[in-house]
């Protein structure tokens, strides 16, 4: 193998500064050909290229559209004349000692897809802490591949997880000795002072430049795929979509919520049920399901019951723990924008928990109190309730991402899908230097930062841990 003939692949986005790093810290050890696949806004086009046009045998491809991390690889994948090993490395990778590309490639072996950072994640491309079960997910941030494998193999996507599709099709083909984690490079990319071997990355990605990855239509289109998948292994045919609603039909569901349910459930209960939309939607699609609402408002109760098998006027929080029994056979419990209402929501999880059966599961949605706005708001002192939204003054409890997770570990519950809900980009630079610049004054990741305060609400689906 010519280690100095292994072309490298790197995908840019506005961000100059990063691939100046990128390219002069690799050019000091390495002179391999290095193509940049670009989609860089108008404003920050020519300032990458400049600093391309710098460094000799670097090609630098332009779209005139933001191409996406995932999209970038697999064009270079399926329109470059590669053979051979392919070396990818993030944008915001900076190259420290020679020996890098050696090192992989002697971790490389012939009809292997790839070699460098693994790390565990569910089939929605989501981290988990688990590995029996778990997908083995080779990250695309440093990896040394074989074009010819991986070729074979779907290709990456526009996806938070860019690699996840093929990782998905390995893993589910068996075909786990295809890729290997090494584990210097798993010491690179751990943040901290400790030593480096070949590689520093700071996990800056175009968070730094945008606020925002832009990938709202990935976190529907993982939902419905695997829902369709769901639905291809047990022989059903793909589900109708719900009829159009006469002008008197309840139509204000979050759509989000829908594609988590199972296409086969018993039974769901679905507490605030409103005026029954959700029900109605979900019933054109398997209308054997038996549904009960809950709710606590009379009219909504009332006007439900025309899409619900029952309909129950109770606060969830008043009963005792034989009525979770005797929903011990629903499979399906549902809590959109409802859990910051309860007074003590992490006791009603452990409830349905104890109470529910093998293939059960709590779909939710949840507002984020770490957003941005709410950041910026205790910062000037405006914490305020209002009639709605993220500072609603009927919410009695608060959660971002993190405890939000730990709420649906004590209940003994795990998260097997889920996606957060964004809306609109976060484009103030103050306020995501001023995020970043808190997290790093504190000792916490500024990335996972600016990333964890840009959900309003997290969409997620549970199972027992």
């Amino acid at each position: 193998m010519d280690i100095q003939a292994i072309p490298l692949i790197s995908v840019s986005y506005n961000s100059a500064e990063l691939i100046e790093d990128l390219l002069s810290s690799f050019r000091r050890f390495y002179a391999n050909p290095v193509t940049i696949i670009d989609g860089s806004s108008p404003e920050h086009v020519l300032a990458i290229e400049a600093v391309c046009a710098r460094y000799p045998d670097v090609k630098f491809i332009h779209f005139d559209y933001n191409i996406h991390h995932g999209p970038g690889m697999a064009w270079a994948y399926q329109n470059l004349d590669l053979q051979g090993p392919v070396l990818v490395l993030d944008s915001d990778v900076y190259v420290l000692n020679p020996g890098l590309i050696e090192a992989l490639a002697a971790a490389l072996k012939p009809g292997m897809y790839g070699v460098g950072y693994v790390n565990h994640v569910n089939e929605g491309g989501f981290d988990v802490t688990f590995e029996a079960g778990a997908v083995r997910y080779l990250h695309p941030a440093c990896m040394l591949c074989n074009i010819d494998v991986v070729r074979q193999w779907p290709m990456p996507t526009k996806h938070g997880a860019p690699n996840i599709e093929p990782m998905l099709a390995i893993h589910r083909a068996g075909r786990h000795e295809l890729i290997e984690g090494v584990q210097w490079v798993k010491d690179d990319f751990a943040r901290g002072d400790a030593p480096k071997h070949y590689l520093r990355h700071d996990w800056q990605g175009t968070v730094m430049r945008t606020g925002g990855y832009h990938l709202e239509e990935w976190q529907r289109s993982v939902m419905e795929k695997q829902q369709q998948l769901l639905q291809q292994q047990q022989g059903q045919p793909a589900p109708a979509p719900a009829p159009a609603a006469a002008p008197d039909e309840p139509t204000n569901y979050n759509r989000d919520l829908l594609p988590l349910i199972p296409p086969n459930a018993r039974g769901i209960v679905e507490v605030g049920c409103n005026n029954g939309a959700l029900a109605r939607a979900y019933k054109a699609i398997n209308p054997a399901c038996k549904y009960t609402g809950i709710e606590v408002d009379a009219g909504n109760a009332e006007g439900s019951r025309r899409y619900c098998d029952e309909v129950l006027l109770m606060d969830i929080e008043s009963v005792d723990e034989s009525f979770y029994a005797q929903y011990a056979d629903y499979n399906v419990w549902i809590f959109g924008d409802v859990l910051e209402h309860l007074r003590y929501p992490w006791e009603v999880l452990a409830r349905i928990r104890r109470n529910m059966p093998a293939d059960g599961c709590v779909i939710v949605c949840l507002p984020n109190a770490q957003h941005w706005s709410v950041q910026a708001k205790l910062a000037v002192g405006d914490f305020r309730y209002e009639g709605g939204g993220l500072m609603d003054r009927t919410h009695m409890r608060f959660f971002t991402r993190a405890t939000m997770l730990e709420m649906f570990a004590g209940a003994n519950l795990k998260i097997q899908q889920g996606f957060p809900r964004i809306f609109g980009e976060l484009k103030n630079e103050h306020v995501i230097a001023a995020i970043r610049s808190m997290a790093i004054g504190v000792g916490a990741d500024p990335d996972v930062a600016i990333q964890d305060s840009l959900p309003l609400q997290y969409v997620v689906k549970a199972v027992p841990a």
